[in-house]
């Protein structure tokens, strides 16, 4: 019998090729027994408006935009939602009834996994190492869902206050920029502390320097990066007492919110996680 394939769906980025989504979105494909796939596919910047028009033309179902895309993207859709607009950055489309539609579900993702493990954020304070898209992404989100204050620490300080700000200028929350130093202060109010920077992505295993004896006792510390789950940051937090999240949480939950917006299916974020787990040899 024939199989023939359903609908197509991608991640779009330069360079692409060790970026994880493929394992988990293949999984929550074959879980739920719909005959989609989904392709790991290098676009070189100059010719990403050819290959949108080219995911239209063919009838993508949705496509994930990965390093250097997620602003250049914006320009080629038909609309974006207006926490992407905030964030300034697409991660995720849907073409829908002729449009392509672009969100930003990295934050969204994040906070799903603080609620995975019954974390709310209103009334928080947080602070935030980096101020690149992950982190613009999941300050925005962050702020929009209630946090307190939200502190952004970052190497560039110009690009540090420029999140800052924009957090402060369009969102409830207040929020500072904290200079990067030799060794990062926590500041001694902060509930959850984020390291949202590449520091510590596989093969690099260095970490971000933390004063930890700064770290207030009842703080979470959380890792965007998901590969390795158990980075050397997580591991030092733990060493002293800190309740930690990895970031497979946040992977699984922002590919499962658009599994959602591209199928109608509620996504199997057990298998999802498996999946991940399996490449990245989890410890």
């Amino acid at each position: 019998m024939i199989n023939y394939l359903d609908t197509l769906t991608a991640v779009f980025g330069y360079p692409v090729s060790e970026n994880p989504t493929v394992v988990m979105m293949e999984a929550a494909f074959k879980t739920t027994g719909l005959n989609w796939k989904y392709l790991t596919i290098e676009v070189r910047p100059d010719d990403l408006k050819k290959v949108v028009r080219g995911a239209r033309a063919m009838g993508f179902k949705g496509f994930n935009l990965t390093i250097p895309h997620k602003t250049a993207v914006v320009q080629y859709l038909d609309e974006i939602t207006p926490a992407a607009k905030l964030i300034g950055a697409v991660n995720t489309v849907h073409h829908m009834e002729g449009r392509l539609i672009g969100d930003n579900t990295d934050g969204k993702g994040f906070i799903k996994a603080l609620e995975e493990e019954k974390i709310g954020i209103e009334g928080k304070n947080i602070q935030i190492l980096g101020a690149g898209g992950a982190a613009r992404a999941i300050s925005v989100e962050l702020a929009l869902a209630g946090a307190t204050n939200v502190y952004i620490v970052n190497r560039n300080a110009e690009k540090g206050l420029d999140l800052s700000n924009h957090i402060g200028y369009n969102t409830a929350a207040q929020s500072a920029f904290v200079p990067w130093l030799e060794k990062i202060d926590i500041k001694e109010d902060v509930d959850i502390l984020i390291n949202a920077t590449s520091i510590g992505l596989y093969p690099d295993e260095s970490q971000p320097v933390i004063k930890w004896e700064s770290l207030p006792a009842a703080t979470l510390v959380c890792d965007v990066i998901p590969n390795p789950p158990n980075t050397g940051f997580l591991q030092s937090a733990k060493a002293h007492g800190a309740r930690t999240i990895d970031g497979l949480g946040m992977l699984v939950y922002q590919g499962a919110i658009g599994f959602k917006m591209w199928t109608g299916y509620e996504a199997p974020v057990r298998e999802m996680k498996q999946a991940l787990e399996g490449a990245f040899g989890k410890t």
